[in-house]
């Protein structure tokens, strides 16, 4: 299995990425309806965290069998791929939204975690402009093909690779730090993992969870043909909480 899925470009619609869905896919729909997306020749790319903390986490098995829908796993679904193994305590996971899971039966906990499990952890969309990645957290290292490399290394430890999925899905380094130096080897990098008030880029990391789930939230897209996101980057950094 290939941690890193490649799309060749689209030469027939638009590719747009949206940030976290947690649990709100009708709310995701009247926005994609909204943009005219055309479910015949557009696609579109998530940077994960599909379940948890809204009502609609048990969808997210027919989203990511959509042929026009693809999605990296993110910590959320780390934790449901985690938590039929009962490496996770049942009241920290329904602190971070994952009641719902906690409540499932057995068999729908293993088919949330087999389905998760099968993810990549992060994907490269061919562009007009260039190479695009998406990741759900960060890409842990100063280069793409670094990272792309690495994590399908099948010569990398165990505790290398699970300390390069750490960061890629839960860290908040560079976005807490403000690091403007960007990765290099792609175009851009789209990510999701950390609510803002707006869409932000530092260099060329564009975070695009505005909070979508949250009650005054919305859900940020944005095309990776142009880099345009809608709403459109305001140009300054905004944390939501």
């Amino acid at each position: 299995m290939s941690f890193v899925k490649r799309f060749e470009r689209n030469t027939v619609g638009r590719d747009f990425a949206v940030g976290d869905i947690h649990g709100h896919f009708t709310a995701l729909q009247n926005r994609l309806a909204q943009i005219g997306f055309n479910r015949d020749v557009d696609r579109l790319f998530s940077v994960g965290d599909l379940v948890d903390r809204g009502p609609e986490s048990d969808n997210a098995l027919e989203w990511i069998d959509l042929p026009w829908f693809h999605a990296v796993r993110g910590n959320h679904e780390d934790m449901a791929i985690r938590w039929p193994s009962g490496n996770m305590d049942s009241a920290h996971y329904a602190a971070n939204g994952g009641g719902w899971n906690v409540s499932n039966p057995r068999y729908l906990q293993l088919a949330f975690s087999g389905a998760f499990d099968a993810l990549p952890i992060a994907m490269e969309v061919e562009t007009e402009a260039g190479l695009v990645g998406i990741v759900h957290a960060d890409c842990p290292f100063p280069t793409w093909r670094d990272f792309t490399v690495s994590i399908d290394d099948s010569n990398l430890s165990n505790k290398m690779r699970k300390a390069i999925f750490e960061a890629a899905l839960w860290s908040r380094e560079r976005i807490q730090d403000e690091d403007r130096s960007g990765v290099a080897g792609i175009r851009a990098l789209i990510v999701g993992h950390t609510p803002l008030k707006n869409p932000a880029v530092l260099g060329n990391v564009h975070y695009i969870d505005t909070g979508g789930w949250f009650r005054d939230g919305y859900f940020t897209l944005i095309d990776l043909s142009t880099l345009e996101t809608i709403p459109p980057i305001p140009g300054k950094l905004d944390w939501a909480a």
